[in-house]
């Protein structure tokens, strides 16, 4: 299994414009959250834990995130555990609202990151690597500790990998 390291510098590899990863910060968390509003039905209140799809997936996520790395799986976790609060909430009331709540989230983030990657003149790191889909999230997490001054080392080492985040030069055509 890869190490913290070789997945985000993999998806840095992808992302280095900061255009393209402001873009992330919206667009990631919107997809995030409409796959587990979109997943949260059916579900089943049992002593107040709503058990759905979404609590599967979620689980199998943190305890990946928990593998590569203790402080970011648990930031993770309680990132996903909100997540999980706002499915349930949208997945008891009218199928309408849920329904138009997670695939309108699902829709406007996916344009965000297309929008995105138009910056950066690349192509999404999941079409060459479907890994990418669970590391996004990470990336969007490890990039605002980077930007707090926090894991100055992970920073780094990403980095040293990736290279710097900079505005990319659209190649002209000929």
């Amino acid at each position: 299994m890869k190490n913290l390291v070789e997945h985000l510098s993999q998806y840095a590899n992808y992302h280095r414009d900061p255009r393209n990863i402001g873009t992330h910060f919206i667009g990631i968390p919107l997809i995030v959250a409409a796959v587990a509003i979109l997943l949260s039905r059916p579900g089943w209140d049992l002593a107040g834990i709503w058990l759905s799809p979404a609590l599967l997936a979620a689980a199998a996520s943190v305890w990946f995130y928990l593998r590569l790395d203790l402080r970011f799986g648990l930031v993770m976790g309680v990132l996903l555990g909100l997540c999980l609060w706002v499915g349930q909430v949208l997945a008891v009331q009218s199928t309408s609202l849920w329904l138009s709540v997670g695939i309108g989230a699902f829709v406007v983030g996916w344009i965000i990151q297309f929008v995105g990657h138009h910056y950066e003149g690349r192509k999404p790191a999941f079409v060459d690597d479907v890994s990418g889909l669970i590391i996004g999230p990470l990336f969007v997490v490890a990039e605002a500790a980077f930007m707090l001054g926090l894991c100055p080392a992970l920073k780094q080492a990403v980095e040293a990998n990736a290279g710097p985040v900079a505005l990319r030069q659209k190649k002209a055509a000929v």
